[in-house]
C-alpha cells in the first residue's frame, strides 16, 4: 500500500512540475497600448549647428569624441492608439476625416542608433519597430553612404527584411508629412504604392534584404526605388537609384525602370512607350505585357563579352491618326520601329550604368557563374569588376511582337 501511495504522490508531483513552466508564458508581456509603434522612418542630413539641439543622452558633450561626418535628422511616424482606421469606412476617407492617425516627430543624432536613443528619450512608451514597413532617405544621405543605416537595420531583429527603403529626391521629412487622399496613414499609402507598382510590373522587388544581398555579392551593385514629390502633394516613382557599394551614384528615368526589367526578363510588363512612326503622320502607344530575356557571356580577346536577347510582347493601345490603317505590312513596320527605339533605350541605360561603375544588371555574376576560372584569375574582387565593367561590351538583340491592336465601334 505504501509503495502504491508513493507512486501516486510521485506521479502527482511530476505532473505539477511539468505544468509549472506552462504558466509562465505571459511573464514578459507588453501591452500594445504601452508601445510606441513606428510605421515609417525618414532620414535626412541635419542642418549645420544641429548639435546644439542634441541633449547629452547617449554621450556627454565635450567628454567623448563624436563620430566624424555630418549629423542626421531622423523623422518617425508614430501610430496614435485608437486613431488607426480598422477598415475602409472607419473614420471617413482620405486624410481630412477625423484626427491624424500618426504623429511625426523629428530628432537629430550622430548615428541612427544615437537618433533612436534621442527619440526614445522624448516618448513615454517603448519604441517598437516590428511594424516598420518603409524607410525614406534623402538623396543627400544616400550619396553620403548607407552603411550606418544598413548596420543598424541588420542588427535590429524587429525590422523585417521585406521593409522598403526608398531614396527621395527631396527631404525625407517632406515625404513623412504628406497627406494622401486615398489613405489616412501616410506610411501605409507609401507601402501600397510600392507593392502595387510591383504587381503592375512598374517596379522590381527592391526590399532592403534584396539591397543587402546585392551589396554583398561580388558581381552586382544594389539599387533602390527613387521617388520625388510632385506639385499635387503626392509621390511619384521617378526611377531607380543606382549604387556603387552603399553610396548612391546616380538614378535612372521612370521609363528606364521598364528597360531594366526587360533586360532582366521580369514580369508582368507594365510600361507603355509612345512612338512616332517614321514617314508617317502618326504615332502609336505600345504597352508591354510580357518580357523574356537571356544573357550569355563569352571571353573574347581577354575580356568578357555579353549577349542579351530580349523578347517583348504587348498590345497597341493607341493610334494618333484616323487615316493610318493597320495592315500587316504596317504592323511589321511598327515592330521594326519599336526595335530601333528599344535598342537605343537599352544601350543608353547600359552606358549610364557603365559611366557610374554601377553594374545593377549583375553581369559580373554571369562571369562568376559561367567563367569561374577567368573570374578567379583576372578579377577576383568587386573593386576589380567595377574597373572592368566600364569597358566590357554588351550586345543587345531584341524583338517586339504586337499581339493585339484592339478595335472600336463606328
Amino acid at each position: 500500500m505504501r509503495s502504491r501511495k508513493g507512486r501516486r504522490w510521485l506521479f502527482s508531483f511530476l505532473t505539477l512540475l511539468l505544468t509549472v513552466p506552462l504558466l509562465t508564458g505571459c511573464w514578459d508581456r507588453l501591452e500594445i497600448e504601452e508601445r510606441a509603434v513606428i510605421l515609417g522612418i525618414g532620414i535626412d542630413l541635419a542642418k549645420p549647428g544641429a548639435e546644439k539641439n542634441e541633449g547629452s543622452i547617449s554621450h556627454v558633450k565635450g567628454s567623448f569624441p563624436t563620430p566624424k561626418g555630418e549629423m542626421i535628422m531622423l523623422s518617425a511616424q508614430v501610430a496614435i492608439p485608437g486613431r488607426i482606421p480598422l477598415g475602409p469606412g472607419e473614420g471617413g476617407g482620405g486624410s481630412g476625416g477625423g484626427q491624424k492617425p500618426v504623429w511625426v516627430i523629428s530628432v537629430v543624432g550622430h548615428t541612427v542608433q544615437d537618433a533612436i536613443n534621442n527619440l526614445q528619450q522624448e516618448l513615454a512608451d517603448r519604441l517598437f519597430l516590428g511594424h516598420l514597413r518603409i524607410v525614406v532617405v534623402s538623396e543627400d544621405f544616400a550619396k553620403a553612404g548607407m552603411t550606418g543605416l544598413s548596420d543598424y537595420m541588420r542588427r535590429t531583429p524587429e525590422i523585417r527584411r521585406t521593409t522598403w527603403v526608398v531614396v527621395c529626391e527631396d527631404q525625407a521629412l517632406d515625404l513623412m508629412n504628406i497627406a494622401p487622399q486615398l489613405e489616412r496613414v501616410p506610411s501605409l499609402y507609401l507601402l501600397a504604392t510600392m507593392d502595387h507598382a510591383v504587381r503592375m510590373g512598374k517596379l522590381p522587388n527592391a526590399f532592403v534584404g534584396t539591397f543587402w544581398i546585392a551589396d554583398s555579392a561580388l558581381g552586382v551593385e544594389p539599387f533602390l526605388p527613387y521617388v520625388r514629390l510632385v506639385d499635387s502633394g503626392n509621390m511619384q516613382i521617378a526611377g531607380l537609384a543606382m549604387f556603387r557599394g552603399e553610396k548612391m551614384v546616380g538614378h535612372t528615368e521612370p521609363l528606364e525602370i521598364g528597360v531594366y526589367m526587360a533586360m532582366k526578363g521580369l514580369n508582368p510588363g507594365g510600361y507603355s512607350a509612345l512612338t512616332n512612326l517614321q514617314d508617317k503622320d502618326s504615332a502609336i502607344t505600345y504597352q508591354v505585357t510580357h518580357r523574356k530575356a537571356r544573357t550569355d557571356v563569352a571571353i573574347k580577346n581577354g575580356m568578357p563579352e555579353f549577349v542579351v536577347k530580349i523578347s517583348l510582347e504587348g498590345n497597341l493601345t493607341e493610334k494618333i491618326n484616323e487615316h493610318f490603317l493597320l495592315s500587316n505590312d504596317e504592323l511589321r513596320a511598327i515592330e521594326n520601329q519599336l526595335v530601333e527605339n528599344g535598342l537605343k533605350a537599352f544601350n543608353n541605360l547600359i552606358k549610364k550604368t557603365q559611366e557610374k561603375d554601377s553594374d545593377i544588371f549583375g553581369f559580373g555574376e554571369y562571369v562568376r557563374a559561367k567563367e569561374p576560372k577567368y573570374w578567379k584569375t583576372h578579377i577576383g574582387s568587386k573593386e576589380n569588376w567595377r574597373k572592368m565593367y566600364k569597358d566590357v561590351k554588351v550586345n543587345v538583340q531584341t524583338d517586339f511582337n504586337i499581339r493585339r491592336v484592339g478595335g472600336k465601334t463606328t
